[in-house]
């Protein structure tokens, strides 16, 4: 992906929340569950993280740089 294409940037940003709220789902079941594997919710919220973290990154290169 190309940092220069704001289509390409914003294509990938829409795919990564769509996997956040579906995350977010998942892991609302899986606390509800009694019998949850609590390992496997451990890898859900650290990978719910990691795609928190790379949205906040191709949203800030969205963002015009000011100090031109």
């Amino acid at each position: 992906m190309n940092p220069e294409d704001p289509v390409a940037t914003v294509r990938r940003l829409t795919a990564l929340k769509t996997e956040h709220r579906e995350l977010d789902a998942m892991i609302a079941r899986l606390v509800v569950d009694p019998g949850n594997d609590e390992l496997e919710l451990k890898r859900l919220k650290k990978r719910k993280l990691h795609l928190k973290d790379s949205i906040a990154l191709l949203e800030s290169q969205l963002i015009p740089d000011l100090d031109a």
